[in-house]
């Protein structure tokens, strides 16, 4: 059973979400500040966390910011909020969708389903002849199983998630590092080094932009 983390601070709109979910057949939790929802994030694993703005405590982006120093979770950004400047921050901390209030709960759920589908696939992910295995965080080239340090495989695992499109240094440096302003020879030192351990990886640097694992398709 799929388990779900609701963050709402309206109260009606919380417990539509939570019985339509239950009703499909979710095991749901559902807290009503920022500051609970990093505590729950902290104890409980979830496979898939929805995601309000305007929270008390602590707001949903910076939520989003210390959930994703950690972990690749999905995130459903649900928000009142339509702005683009919003939206490209969220999806810079590579939510999975950005839904607006109002929304119709029955849509929501089919877009839930839909998130929870494409994730399902990823505990494997393949490029070329590079395998990624999420479940053991372990990675393979050409068979061989290969030796890539904690923050090598997370640079790895971030792009094979985003396969065949460019991940900007800024975005790989908030997921990895969880801030953007650090000195990018820092990033470039570490692909370099996936480069000599890997030979051949399809790892693809966008000239003043970022990288890209695998060729465009």
């Amino acid at each position: 059973m799929y388990k779900i983390l609701v963050v709402e601070d309206d109260v009606t709109i919380n417990q539509v979400i939570c019985e339509f979910l239950k009703e499909h057949g979710y095991q749901v939790t559902s807290v009503m500040d920022g500051g609970e929802a990093l505590e729950c994030f902290a104890k409980d694993n979830f496979d898939l966390i929805i995601l309000d703005i305007m929270l008390p405590t602590v707001n949903g982006l910076d939520v989003l910011k210390k959930i994703r120093l950690h972990s690749q979770v999905p995130v459903m950004m649900l928000t009142a909020l339509d702005d683009e400047y919003t939206q490209l921050v969220s999806f810079n901390h590579l939510i999975s969708d950005y839904v607006t209030k109002p929304f119709s709960p029955l849509i929501l759920v089919k877009r839930i389903e839909n998130i929870l589908r494409r994730t399902a696939t990823y505990s494997e992910i393949v490029v070329d002849e590079l395998r990624v295995s999420l479940e053991d965080c372990t990675v393979y080239w050409k068979g061989e199983k290969m030796s890539p340090t904690k923050t090598e495989y997370e640079l790895i695992e971030t792009l094979a998630k985003r396969k065949y499109h460019l991940v900007t240094r800024e975005q790989l440096m908030d997921v990895i590092w969880g801030y953007s302003e650090l000195d990018t020879r820092v990033l470039d030192n570490h692909i370099k080094n996936i480069r000599k351990k890997i030979p051949g990886i399809p790892l693809v640097t966008i000239t003043g932009m970022g990288y890209q694992l695998g060729r465009d398709e």
